[in-house]
């Protein structure tokens, strides 16, 4: 599996070329989920404190926190990952591609059932872009894209493409940024009504 995690991040990464292809060893993706592989399987043998301490090492030296019970498919690929967070009950299907600051998260412990999923399901060949925020047990589809700065509540089908509404562009003139830091009279005080 580390070979096709290796493999994984030359496909995916441009960045990954000629003699800079020996870079992907320093990747904390590829940590992060090598030492969540090792945490999920102690999580599954009931031990305690032990899975949840190698996720909490590999989060100070990755940024990536991926709880121990999290279920991650086969070549999923964190591109940067610095604060990325998995929660616990999440499901990641294979082929997955994360960027940094995503999350798989719940919705909060005041709306939680003791005992339910409480993360979401990501289908397989999924791509998370940057900041992408997924609550609660939803389902993305397989073959989804959720664009950058989304937030995901709600279920989406395969094949979507879920997108977070674009900014739009504000360009000031050097006579309307004049104009602003022009200030010819103060605003004047609110008037107080006289109680009845």
């Amino acid at each position: 599996m580390i070979l096709e995690d290796l493999r994984t991040a030359c496909r995916k990464d441009p960045a990954l070329h000629g003699a800079h292809v020996v870079e992907v060893l320093l990747y904390p993706g590829l940590w992060a989920i090598w030492s969540h592989r090792v945490a999920h399987r102690l999580h599954r043998l009931g031990l305690p404190l032990l899975p949840r301490l190698v996720s909490q090492v590999a989060r100070a030296l990755t940024g990536i926190e991926i709880h121990p019970g999290a279920v991650i498919g086969r070549r999923c690929f964190i591109d940067h990952g610095m604060g990325v967070v998995i929660g616990e009950t999440a499901v990641v299907g294979d082929d997955v591609m994360l960027y940094h600051r995503v999350t798989l998260g719940g919705t909060g412990w005041w709306t939680d059932t003791p005992g339910a999923r409480r993360h979401p399901v990501v289908g397989d060949r999924v791509v998370l872009g940057v900041g992408a925020t997924v609550l609660g047990p939803v389902r993305i589809g397989h073959d989804t894209v959720v664009g950058a700065n989304s937030l995901v509540l709600s279920d989406v089908p395969a094949h979507a493409s879920v997108r977070a509404a674009q900014a739009g562009t504000l360009v000031r003139t050097r006579d309307a940024r004049a104009a602003a830091h022009r200030t010819t009279a103060p605003h004047p005080e609110p008037t107080r009504k006289a109680a009845p």
